[in-house]
């Protein structure tokens, strides 16, 4: 129950924004590429500020290894969803050029990672709160990619919007079921732990690519680049005062 309301809303305000995405051109590359820029800013100090200090407690000197592993997991996750989810590929133009479910697939795998650390239960009180809120940043360039992308091959009829919905789905469903089943069995609880170091680690090599792949055509960090990714490091740096 903890989770449950959080979980909702999530799966309301990411299919929401889909839906947005799918129905209205609301969103243009430059607006996209500032979007972005903050959310991985953003992404990024919560992993630094909570989730690294906190798998250390846990996992002591493992948690390197463990880090290490989800960074180089998620370029291989990269070389499915072709850097779609740090707009690596233009979002306009990229469900031309690769088959969708091959993208789908690779984002849902994301999209499941992005959701275990929400359903953990952390030592530092602030770091449900500031997670959940990085995340939900994050989701909101890459449910606007995958609607993109979906509205290029499927139009916007009833399939498309059950894709989007199915889509919005796996976070919320992926932190729910971490919460249950951590919340029951020791075990588990402690391979989560092991599986949201690994995720820290993707979220570094995500947040990072972000910063110097996506923006400009020569991948130059503009004015309006460095001041998203100021904010997003302010308003992170933000969060601990609700220790």
């Amino acid at each position: 129950m903890l989770h449950l309301y959080p979980n909702i809303l999530l799966l309301l305000v990411t299919f929401g924004t889909g839906l947005l995405t799918i129905h209205l051109k609301w969103v243009d590359e430059k607006k996209m590429n500032i979007l972005l820029a903050f959310s991985g800013s953003f992404l990024l100090s919560i992993t630094f500020l909570y989730l690294i200090p906190e798998t250390m407690q846990d996992q002591g000197s493992s948690a390197g290894i463990y880090l290490l592993i989800g960074f180089f997991l998620q370029l291989l996750i990269q070389r499915i969803t072709h850097g779609v989810e740090h707009g690596h590929n233009h979002f306009h133009n990229t469900a031309h050029a690769i088959p969708l479910f091959s993208i789908l697939a690779g984002l849902g795998i994301h999209a499941i990672m992005d959701g275990v650390p929400l359903g953990f239960n952390y030592r530092m009180p602030a770091t449900d709160a500031a997670l959940y809120l990085a995340v939900a940043t994050h989701k909101l360039p890459e449910i606007i990619i995958v609607a993109t992308m979906i509205k290029s091959v499927k139009g916007k009829g009833a399939e498309a919007v059950g894709l989007l919905f199915l889509f919005s789905l796996l976070t919320p469903i992926a932190s729910s079921l971490a919460s249950i089943f951590g919340a029951r069995y020791f075990a588990i609880s402690e391979f989560l732990g092991v599986v949201i170091t690994i995720v820290a680690g993707a979220f570094i090599h995500i947040a990072t690519t972000i910063f110097f792949e996506s923006g400009t055509k020569h991948h130059a960090l503009t004015t309006q680049k460095i001041l998203a990714i100021l904010l997003g490091v302010a308003l992170s740096a933000s969060t601990l005062l609700l220790h």
